[in-house]
């Protein structure tokens, strides 16, 4: 028998992130689907996928061990490894798991952002479509072809939770629910690899701090248009 330990991977304000991108990144989608007055709540949910993806940035930067993309952002060399079954297992995302992250926050990124500033010609527009007609019309395209990279982002995303959860044995969402994951017995017992990620008052407050000068910054944006709803 395989003895593992628990190990807390995922703090708090790494969790919440990730299940609210999750109902937003769904939710936007299906408005626009909808369409209709529903394209109001479309802006809204993309509004609030730009302040979720500039929260994981800095949050990248600046946020307990595991969150920090030094932690779990490698090169293609060690990509290769893990394909080839060299790669040491650790806690954290894998290289490609890393991967992963880093293109759909940046897939959603493209698409939060230019949903600043489209414009569908009918009634609906983002808070900062007014600064422009050329850069609006331009960031209005990307926003409409980027949705197929989203819907391919996201498939795959789906697909590896299910290979490892049914593939390999691993419970990617209840770690990602719980925060913690099970560690193998020979990688809990060294310290150099086995960490649990900080997730006390002081992380919570300090991602609370980073949520209200995002708050601050949507308002600003919806001030600059005053026909733009309010979010908040």
């Amino acid at each position: 028998m395989i003895h593992s330990h628990k190990t807390r991977i995922w703090d708090l304000p790494t969790r919440v992130f990730h299940w609210l991108l999750a109902f937003c990144v769904i939710a936007a989608y299906v408005c626009v689907k909808v369409g209709g007055l529903w394209m109001d709540w479309h802006v809204r949910f993309g509004k609030i996928i730009f302040g979720l993806i500039l929260f994981r940035l800095i949050w990248g930067l600046i946020g307990p061990r595991y969150a920090r993309f030094t932690q779990f952002v490698r090169g293609p060399g060690a990509v290769k490894q893990y394909l080839s079954g060299r790669w040491p297992a650790q806690p954290g995302h894998n290289p490609l798991g890393a991967l992963s992250v880093i293109a759909m926050l940046l897939i959603l990124g493209i698409q939060a952002t230019t949903g600043l500033f489209a414009d569908d010609d009918v009634f609906t527009t983002g808070p900062l479509a007014y600064i422009s007609s050329d850069l609006s019309a331009r960031m209005t395209g990307i926003h409409k072809f980027n949705e197929w990279f989203i819907l391919l982002v996201v498939g795959l995303h789906i697909a590896t939770i299910l290979w490892y959860r049914f593939g390999r044995k691993e419970d990617l969402i209840t770690a990602m629910i719980t925060g913690n994951s099970s560690t193998p017995a020979h990688i809990s017992s060294d310290p150099a690899k086995n960490q649990n990620a900080r997730d006390d008052w002081r992380i919570r407050l300090g991602a609370l701090l980073i949520v209200a000068l995002i708050i601050a910054l949507i308002r600003w944006m919806n001030q600059l248009a005053p026909a733009a709803p309010a979010l908040f």
